[in-house]
């Protein structure tokens, strides 16, 4: 959750790997072991020093929450992040993989991802014994270092650390045998990041199996001798109320997390707009003229005055918070109303507009949890935030525009309908033309939009908010005709 900048190679894959496949020759080419966390702090320092965001597409806390987490990766530290549902925990998480190396060697073949130079099980060192200088390598690329557990009450320690694999004993192998062991998920994450997401929901003896991971860096299997010198940055999600609701994290392991970060939503307005318009899947995968729906800035800013005022609301569960993910399937639901009218009336290009904002109200009713007190009532106060929402932007965007000349054709007697499938030149033919109407849309569209269909829809969408403004200002009536039909007038 800062703003989105540019950064075509920050974690994706832009080169091959190496051409070097032994030992041998990955000594010959100076190549330098390191650690994870000494490979993430330099390659985060390099970032910093050229000016580069170091989690790109992170969009709210630049000035909070990415400091905290640059300091701890600094540090070398593993972390907890602590937010409400919706912060964008995971999503931070994962970027982090874009701050390991592109490609990184290892022994081919190896269940734990060994380095060449320092192999840490009886397979990885019989193999660099046995082969030497021919030992064959390969490249891993950073996307495979990264691994992730969703924690559930049924996870169990073998699934994260690992058990006895009944297979390679019924093979002829003996119990004790190290190689008889099934490595579980942060074993085989080994030499990369491990994410253990919404930890508290793990039953406490399996947190318990985490201790040794993260202070002795080493694992315990069952009666096994097995010491596996382990080398990976384990980062954990929960949510604050999670201490005391579903579970909560044991001080051991609280202890040993070396830092903890709290979250937040955003926390600026334009935060909060940039964050929409980011994450809403607003390009969608048909052929023909709605392939890519068109919503106007001044309609992304009511669903996210909309999102903060259900976010603030005393009827709103505080303690379940709002995510971020009501904001993005609210713009997405006024998308495809859009898409709807454009489908049915035959529109080139489907805009967003006023009307479609109450398909929002439910569409999202799901993602909000109430008070007892107000059950019942969550429609009602739903379409009460959406309609303030809609007069505090009209009242942001166009403060001091001068509407005398729209407002004088409903003195005049005019009446327009609209609605959800009422197409852009029919409500513009119903207003006719009226002086300030390229000012208004200036205000509201800076960046003019599309030509031609999009011009239309675009001043369709400037028309009907400018009306529905007057309505919540009381200088205009509005009436419910039916069928997601209303009148403006008089």
């Amino acid at each position: 959750m800062g703003a989105t900048r540019p950064d075509p190679t920050y974690g994706r894959r832009v080169s091959t790997p190496p051409s070097i496949h032994t030992l041998g020759a990955l000594r010959a080419s100076g190549h330098a072991h390191r650690g994870v966390k000494a490979e993430i702090r330099e390659n985060l320092l390099a970032r910093l020093a050229a000016g580069e965001p170091s989690l790109p597409g992170i969009v709210g806390f630049d000035e909070t929450v990415v400091p905290e987490v640059e300091r701890a990766l600094l540090a070398g530290h593993d972390m907890v992040l602590l937010g409400e549902r919706g912060q964008g925990k995971t999503r931070l998480i994962r970027t982090l993989v874009g701050l390991l190396d592109e490609w990184t060697p290892v022994l081919t073949g190896s269940e734990l991802n060994e380095h060449p130079y320092a192999p840490v099980s009886v397979w990885g060192h019989r193999t660099v014994a046995e082969h030497g200088d021919d030992t064959p390598v390969s490249w891993l690329h950073r996307d495979a270092r990264y691994g992730e557990k969703l924690a559930t009450p049924d996870t169990s320690v073998g699934d994260l650390i690992g058990d006895v694999d009944p297979i390679k004993v019924a093979e002829g192998r003996t119990l004790g045998d190290p190689e008889t062991v099934h490595y579980g998920l942060v074993l085989r994450t080994n030499r990369g990041i491990f994410s253990v997401n919404e930890l508290p929901d793990l039953a406490e003896r399996i947190q318990v199996a985490l201790l040794n991971v993260l202070e002795e860096r080493d694992v315990q299997v069952r009666g096994y001798q097995l010491r596996l010198p382990l080398d990976l940055l384990l980062v954990a999600s929960a949510n604050p109320e999670d201490y005391t609701s579903r579970g909560r994290i044991i001080t051991p392991l609280k202890d040993r997390f070396g830092a903890e970060v709290r979250t937040h939503y955003p926390l600026e307005l334009s935060d909060e707009i940039e964050l929409i318009r980011q994450e809403a899947a607003l390009v969608w995968d048909v052929e023909g003229p709605h392939a890519a729906p068109v919503v106007p800035d001044h309609v992304l800013e009511v669903v996210a005055r909309f999102t903060r005022a259900v976010r603030d609301a005393p009827q709103v569960d505080q303690r379940s918070g709002v995510s971020a993910r009501f904001a993005i399937a609210a713009v997405e639901t006024v998308a495809a109303s859009a898409v709807r009218r454009a489908a049915v009336t035959g529109e080139a290009l489907a805009v967003a507009r006023v009307c479609d904002l109450p398909a929002v109200v439910p569409a999202s009713r799901g993602k909000v949890e109430f008070e007892d007190a107000d059950s019942g009532r969550e429609t009602e106060v739903l379409e009460h935030l959406l309609r303030r929402a809609v007069a505090d932007t009209f009242r942001a965007r166009l403060a001091g525009q001068d509407l005398s000349a729209l407002q004088s054709k409903f003195d005049e007697g005019l009446s327009v309908e609209t609605g959800d499938l009422v197409p852009a030149d029919e409500l513009l033919r119903q207003v006719g033309t009226f002086p300030t109407l390229s000012t208004l849309l200036s205000r509201l569209e800076p960046a003019s939009g599309p030509e031609g269909a999009g011009a239309v829809g675009l001043a369709a969408a400037a028309v009907e908010f400018a009306l529905e403004g007057l309505h919540l200002l009381r200088r205009l009536a509005k009436d419910d005709v039916g069928h997601g039909r209303t009148v403006y007038g008089n």
